[in-house]
């Protein structure tokens, strides 16, 4: 195997024995594979678009594989199996309408022929041999970029499977999925074209946010400003972590009026603040930090835990027998549900004893999405005219188990009492209890929401650009962002393609740019590794 699709890679250059995400060689095999026979399905489908030759079913599933490989989804190896033979099936399908059609079906690349073998353990075979990423180009620079496309169609594949998953689509996005896998096909792939390539990406995401932010606000309102408490209380318990705000939706109708509390964990806290979801009384409140530590917490709550999309480790022994996965997440010897029925997890809560006390420890704010902060952009603006507002943060992305992280905690503790800090995704972990105070009644610390709500911080930025008459670069306002895996490596495509400059990055930066790509990009938008806190702060505001 090799592996070197996220911040936290073996040794900053790739994972080649096991991956510190836990994703062995075998799965990581397959995974090769399945983007490989994904490649091949493309070839016919985008000749498809060409003869308007659109098929739902395969447009829902390149997003639905695609995001299968993202880090610290899908670790079960039959379910790689199942995904790769659908691929087959549906690429054999796509090539008999464009026959009929009269398009080109003499395809010359490997994959538009790949046949699958039987057995697992044949098929991760058939995946080591491809040495899928070494062997993307010849040229390290077009192959760092052609892997910057591809792990950015990983994030991509998230957001509009959310966004699907609620009704929200949009043609063009598996369209770009079929000519990005196609492009990566491309020896000798020139320069431009693949910097365009990474343009794209950035332009099709924007799209699958939007989508996603459309389907989230359309389907639960939009979110609003809510204290979320931090302890807990006497009752039976669910805890439920991941992304997917019509998982959470279910769940809390399959358990209505069965006393049982539900809390939140990870990237499902911000969802306290959706009217149609806080409108529940049992959705109570949120356990634990962020997904690193769980290792810790999970084993000390007392009930069952449904996981849903990813950024989850896989669950130790002593709590594995009360973990639940849904939808594309799954590890061996974990129960997976595939109907959205929930009475095993519901069963299982009300034979456990749940908590035996109330505990106070205390709340946090949440719901501070574009519409909370623009609703009282008039008292934004006076503050930053009166002086009174110096500057905005946004501090956020992904958290993670690698040394280094405390970085964003020390940078939000000593960002200067005249200064806003903007947070979301998982990073905000590292910070999201302190109480930063307030500046004439705005709140220092808002929580705008999950990753995929970047698109809500972008529009924050673009209004207030244009309430100060300027462009967003000329804002005071300043990016620092931590990054773990391909969601956020697709916003930060997002970002680049809206012209976003001056953007602090880290932990570390991605083993997959070469040093002439990360040349391109320090020239280009003046991205920055980060530095020390007090450092970045002097850089910053002088």
């Amino acid at each position: 195997m090799f592996c070197n699709q996220c911040e936290q890679t073996a040794k900053g250059i790739g994972c080649t024995v096991v991956g510190v995400c836990g994703k062995n060689e075998e799965v990581a095999d397959l995974q090769d594979l399945l983007i490989y026979s994904l490649q091949g399905l493309s070839l016919y489908a985008l000749e498809g678009r060409k003869l308007s030759i659109v098929d739902e079913d395969t447009d829902l599933f390149i997003l639905e594989a695609i995001f299968s490989t993202l880090t610290n989804v899908d670790f079960d190896p039959d379910r790689f199996v199942e995904l790769i033979n659908r691929s087959v099936e549906l690429r054999e399908a796509m090539k008999a309408k464009v026959a009929s059609a009269g398009g080109k079906t003499d395809f010359k690349e490997a994959p538009a022929s790949f046949i699958p073998t039987g057995s697992v353990a044949d098929l991760a075979e058939q995946g080591k041999a491809l040495d899928f990423l070494n062997n993307l180009d010849e040229d390290n620079n077009i192959r760092s970029l052609k892997q910057t496309v591809l792990f950015g169609l990983k994030g991509i594949g998230a957001y509009a499977d959310h966004a699907a998953i609620l009704g929200q689509k949009d043609l063009a996005i598996p369209a770009f999925c079929y000519e990005a896998l196609v492009m990566l096909l491309t020896p000798k792939l020139p320069m431009d074209d693949g910097v365009a390539l990474v343009m794209k990406a950035g332009e099709i995401n924007l799209r699958a946010m939007e989508l996603l932010d459309a389907g989230n606000t359309g389907t639960y309102g939009h979110p609003v400003p809510t204290p979320v408490p931090l302890g807990h209380r006497k009752n039976k318990c669910i805890l439920i972590t991941g992304h997917d705000l019509h998982d959470l939706e279910l769940l809390l109708k399959q358990t209505e009026g069965k006393g049982i509390d539900i809390y939140t964990h990870g990237e499902m806290l911000p969802c306290h603040g959706y009217p149609e979801l806080k409108k529940y009384p049992h959705f109570y409140g949120h356990y634990g930090t962020a997904w690193q530590n769980q290792q810790k917490e999970f084993p000390n709550f007392p009930g069952p835990i449904l996981f849903t999309t990813n950024c989850i480790q896989k669950p130790r022994d002593d709590y594995k027998d009360r973990v639940f996965t849904n939808g594309l997440v799954g590890w061996p010897g974990v129960k997976h549900i595939n109907d959205k029925d929930y009475t095993q997890v519901v069963d299982m809560a009300l034979s456990m004893s749940g908590f035996t006390d109330d505990v106070d420890n205390g709340q946090v704010l949440v719901g501070f999405g574009r519409n909370s902060v623009l609703g009282v952009a008039d008292k934004v603006i006076e503050a930053v005219k009166s002086k009174a507002l110096r500057h905005f943060f946004l501090v956020g992305g992904c958290d993670g188990a690698k040394p280094g992280r405390d970085y964003f905690t020390k940078f939000v503790e000593q960002v200067p009492d005249d200064c806003v800090v903007l947070t979301l995704a998982c990073g905000k972990f590292r910070f999201f209890d302190k109480d930063l105070g307030d500046i004439g009644g705005i709140p220092r610390l808002l929580d705008v929401g999950q990753c995929n709500d970047a698109y809500s911080a972008i529009q924050i930025a673009v209004a207030l650009a244009k309430a100060f008459d300027c462009e967003v670069n000329d804002l005071p306002l300043s990016l620092v962002l931590s990054w773990y895996e391909q969601k956020a490596v697709a916003i930060l495509l997002t970002l680049l393609f809206l012209g976003i400059k001056d953007i602090r990055l880290g932990p570390s930066l991605p083993a997959f740019i070469s040093s002439d790509v990360l040349n391109f990009l320090v020239s280009t938008f003046d991205i920055k590794p980060i530095d020390t806190p007090e450092t970045d702060l002097k850089a910053i505001l002088g």
